[in-house]
């Protein structure tokens, strides 16, 4: 019999940390979760096409990519027929937990890492005690190996519980390209939940702290954008070409003089260029990654579709044209303050926590609001939280980290909580 999660915690998410694999590549993460999954003993568990349609899913990679991923994943021994389950890039799981007449709650985990190349200092704990990520280019740099850590040891604690109704777990893949959420949301598995909770670690908050719900995450969306024009000399014969580096040049310019909105906050940039061939070459295809970001989802949509008109007028004044491509998106959805009250309730009784934060602004942006959305549509409520961690440095860097003790306090918050809403419902306002 497997020693109960609850007792190898950080054992688990060193595990996890040492092979982090990006969004929609993510075959031997979830191949290791189902192996999790089926040992703690879930009444149902989908994989992949099985937790949501694949045509929902966003920022879906290059194929060679995700056949890239796919064999590395072969190669490390990962089963043939999960494998071949997780074809094309289906990765993820939804595992859930049957027991009987009471409400059905709902909690998200996500799982996939970033394009961060781990550091290798002797100053940083994963390098100095031997679970560095071993993929070379990849890490999990944003604390989604404790997130998952917390998925499956709730999981077993609630199934250990005298838990009445029905939890259902989404370990989601392709967070940090806002892609998996929505396929999660728009699936069966979302339909009719009362009571959903999604959680992150740190963001900011110190080790000991817990956020009761998040407000105001900002509404995104990812924009490729591809420019066509024509090559020519440059020194022999410049009038002939149509110059697509002139025009990326002034739709980057004029993106960043976008109008502010007077409802409320908007962001833009353009984190990405790529194209040209040589110094003597009119530029006849070039390419960037941009994004936008509004207070509100119609905020969003304002300054997306400023963003997009800026690029395709860029393009037409230089006698080019510019293809933008919507690759994934988010709305903003707040926590519900019934539920922050029960979440803030619970906190207060958790080992390990001296601070409770009712409410704190979130001031990113998570595709987990597909999932909130959802719920709050059918009449459920839902809540982000946050458990603190001290990491020595921010998210998305070589050097993130997270302080384990963290680990207990997240999965004993997240059981309490669930057995709160179980047990006692919640309180209208």
């Amino acid at each position: 019999m497997a020693e109960p999660i609850r007792a190898r915690l950080s054992e688990l998410r060193r595990h996890l940390h040492r092979y982090p694999e990006p969004g929609w590549c993510e075959f031997q993460t979830t191949a290791w979760l189902v192996e999790e999954l089926r040992a703690i003993g879930v009444d149902e568990l989908a994989v992949g096409p099985e937790a949501y349609d694949p045509d929902d899913r966003m920022a879906v990679p290059a194929e060679d990519r995700v056949e890239a991923w796919y064999q590395r994943a072969r190669e490390r021994g990962v089963d043939d027929d999960l494998l071949e389950k997780m074809a094309g890039g289906n990765t993820g799981a939804v595992a859930v937990l049957d027991r009987g007449e009471g409400p059905t709650v709902g909690l998200r985990v996500d799982i996939d890492g970033l394009f961060i190349e781990e550091s290798d200092g002797d100053d940083h704990v994963p390098a100095a005690e031997g679970f560095r990520s071993e993929t070379g280019e990849t890490m999990h740099a944003c604390g989604h190996d404790a997130h998952m850590t917390w998925g499956l040891a709730t999981l077993e604690a609630i199934q250990d519980s005298e838990f009445a109704g029905r939890l259902v777990v989404f370990f989601q893949p392709a967070e940090e390209v806002s892609g998996g959420g929505c396929p999660m949301a728009e699936s069966e598995y979302a339909e009719g939940l009362d009571y959903f909770f999604a959680v992150h670690v740190g963001l900011d908050h110190p080790t000991g702290e817990v956020v009761a719900g998040i407000e105001r995450p900002l509404a995104m969306c990812h924009v490729d954008v591809d420019i066509e024009g024509t090559s020519a000399h440059a020194g022999k014969a410049p009038q002939d070409g149509d110059n697509a580096i002139q025009a990326l040049g002034t739709a980057i310019q004029n993106v960043y003089g976008i109008p502010r909105h007077a409802d409320g906050m908007t962001r833009v940039n353009v984190g990405r260029v790529e194209g040209g061939t040589a110094s003597n070459v009119i530029a006849e295809d070039v390419g960037a990654v941009a994004e936008a970001r509004g207070e509100t989802t119609e905020l969003m949509e304002y300054a997306k579709q400023a963003l997009t008109q800026t690029f395709e007028t860029a393009a037409e004044m230089h006698g080019c044209e510019a293809d933008v491509t919507i690759v994934s998106e988010s709305p903003r959805a707040d926590s519900d303050p019934e539920l922050v009250d029960v979440v803030a309730g619970v906190a207060r009784g958790v080992d390990g926590v001296d601070t409770v934060v009712p409410t704190a602004d979130f001031g990113a942006s998570e595709d987990a609001t597909f999932l909130m959305q959802r719920v709050q549509w059918e009449g459920g409520l839902a809540s982000y939280l946050i458990v603190g961690t001290d990491h020595p440095t921010s998210h998305h860097t070589p050097t993130f980290d997270v302080d384990e003790r963290s680990l207990d306090t997240g999965v004993e918050l997240l059981t309490e909580a669930i057995l709160a809403v179980s047990d006692d419902g919640v309180d209208e306002p």
